[in-house]
C-alpha cells in the first residue's frame, strides 16, 4: 500500500514548505484541463483553490491539517492517468469535501429545505441565498454548528465568490389561480433570480468562480399532450408554462458566454411527491376522509418524482463532471392521473371513487387549472444514461415510503 501511494505522488509547494502528497484525492480538475489526472492540473503553476484552505495529510491515511491558502504543482507525472485513490487515501478526501460550500436559492421551499438537509448531512457548508434573511433563518435550520449561513440579495455576489457550486431553485408556486399579476410573478421570480445568480458568478474572479451551476426548470418546458412522449432532446412547447421554462433556461445558459469554465446543469422537474408539501400534501387529507378520486378525466399524464430522488439527482449533478446540459428530474415510470389516485387509495386503504370534475377545478383555479388537468409523459432518458440510480422508480414504492 505504501509503495503504491509513493508511486503516485507529486511535490506540492507553498511559500514556506514543500510536501509530498497523493494528489488524486484532493484537488479537482478544472474543465480546461480534462486530460490531466484527477487531482492535478497540467498547468505546473496554476493556483489551485479548494474552498479557502490548503489541506494536506502528513502521511497517507492520516487526518489532514490546514496549511496555507494556496499550493503550486512543482512536479508531477501529469501525463499519466492515475488510478482511483484507495479507501485509505479517500479518508483524506472525505474530510476535504467537508470544506466545500454550496449556495442555494429557493432553500425555504418544498424541495430546497430537503436539499439543504441532505447537503449538510454530507458535510457541505450551505449558503442560503434569500430575499428575506429572517424568514430563511426561521425556516431553514441545522443542528450542525457552522453548517449554514444566510445572505440577503445585496450579499449574493459575496456569497457566491469562492463557493464550489450554486443550486438555483427559486420560483413562486404555480398551483394557484392565475391572474395577470400572478403570471408575471411566476415568470419574474424565476428569470430575475436566475439572472442575479448568473451575474454574481460572472463577476467572480476566475480563481474564485464556482465550478458548477445547477439550475432548475420544469417539465412544463415540453408543453402538454395526451399522446406524445418527451425526453431531454424533445422540442419545447408553446403554451404559457413552456414560455416560462424557455426563458428560465435561456437565462441560466447565458452564463456560457461569460464564464465558460463553469459547468451548467438544467434539471427539468416533474411533480414532486412527499407528504409535507406539493400536490400529494393536498391529496392525502381528502383520501383520509374517504373522499379521494381523480382530478378531471384522470386520463392526463402525471410525470412524478420522489423528493429524495430529486435531491439526490441534484447532488449527483453537483459532483459528476460528465453531467452537463438538460436532465429530466422525473421518475422513469410516468402514470395517468387515475393510476396515481388508485395506487394512493390502495396504499392508504381508502377508495378512489369521487373524481373532481374539470369545471370545478377551472372555477377554482381558472387558467391555472392546466397544471392539474393537462400533463405530459416525460421520460428521464439522459438522467438514466448518466448512471443515476432511483430509489423510488415505481410509484407504489414511493407512496409506501411517503405514507408509511
Amino acid at each position: 500500500m505504501a509503495s503504491a501511494a509513493r508511486a503516485h505522488t507529486a511535490t506540492l509547494e507553498c511559500a514556506s514548505c514543500t510536501l509530498r502528497l497523493a494528489g488524486s484525492a484532493l484537488v479537482p480538475r478544472s474543465r480546461k484541463n480534462r486530460a490531466a489526472p484527477r487531482g492535478l492540473s497540467q498547468d505546473r503553476h496554476q493556483r489551485v483553490r479548494f474552498g479557502s484552505k490548503h489541506v494536506t495529510p502528513t502521511r497517507v491515511g492520516a487526518a489532514p491539517r490546514v496549511q496555507h491558502s494556496h499550493v503550486k504543482v512543482v512536479n508531477s507525472d501529469a501525463a499519466r492517468r492515475w488510478p482511483r485513490p484507495s479507501a485509505t487515501q479517500r479518508g483524506c478526501y472525505a474530510m476535504a469535501t467537508e470544506d466545500k460550500s454550496i449556495c442555494v436559492t429557493g432553500a425555504t421551499g418544498f424541495v430546497g429545505k430537503r436539499l439543504v438537509q441532505m447537503l449538510v448531512e454530507r458535510g457541505y457548508r450551505v449558503k442560503v441565498l434569500t430575499r428575506d434573511v429572517n424568514r430563511a433563518k426561521a425556516l431553514v435550520q441545522s443542528n450542525k454548528k457552522g453548517a449554514l449561513s444566510y445572505a440577503g440579495v445585496s450579499d449574493w455576489d459575496r456569497a457566491v465568490r469562492g463557493s464550489y457550486g450554486v443550486v438555483n431553485l427559486a420560483g413562486e408556486p404555480i398551483s394557484t389561480r392565475w391572474t395577470e399579476t400572478i403570471k408575471r410573478e411566476i415568470m419574474d421570480s424565476r428569470v430575475k433570480a436566475t439572472r442575479k445568480i448568473v451575474e454574481a458568478i460572472a463577476a467572480c474572479p476566475a480563481h474564485e468562480r464556482p465550478q458548477v451551476f445547477v439550475s432548475s426548470s420544469a417539465v412544463g418546458y415540453y408543453g402538454t399532450s395526451m399522446n406524445n412522449r418527451y425526453t431531454e432532446t424533445s422540442q419545447p412547447g408553446n403554451d404559457y408554462l413552456a414560455e416560462v421554462c424557455k426563458r428560465w433556461e435561456a437565462t441560466a445558459l447565458s452564463l456560457n458566454g461569460v464564464a465558460d469554465d463553469v459547468r451548467i446543469v438544467i434539471v427539468r422537474i416533474g411533480v414532486v411527491l412527499d407528504q409535507d408539501g406539493g400536490a400529494l400534501a393536498k391529496m392525502l387529507p381528502i383520501f383520509q376522509m374517504f373522499a379521494g378520486g381523480a382530478l378531471g378525466s384522470g386520463k392526463q399524464w402525471f410525470s412524478w418524482v420522489h423528493r429524495d430522488d430529486l435531491c439526490r439527482l441534484i447532488l449527483k449533478a453537483l459532483t459528476a463532471e460528465e453531467m452537463e446540459g438538460a436532465y429530466n428530474g422525473t421518475a422513469p415510470t410516468p402514470v395517468l392521473m387515475e393510476e396515481l389516485c388508485n395506487e394512493l387509495g390502495e396504499v392508504m386503504g381508502r377508495p378512489s371513487w369521487l373524481p373532481v370534475p374539470d369545471f370545478a377545478l377551472k372555477a377554482a383555479l381558472g387558467e391555472g387549472a392546466t397544471v392539474v388537468l393537462d400533463g405530459q409523459q416525460v421520460v428521464p432518458e439522459r438522467t438514466l444514461n448518466s448512471g443515476f440510480s432511483y430509489r423510488y422508480a415505481r410509484l407504489r414504492d414511493a407512496l409506501r415510503d411517503i405514507v408509511a
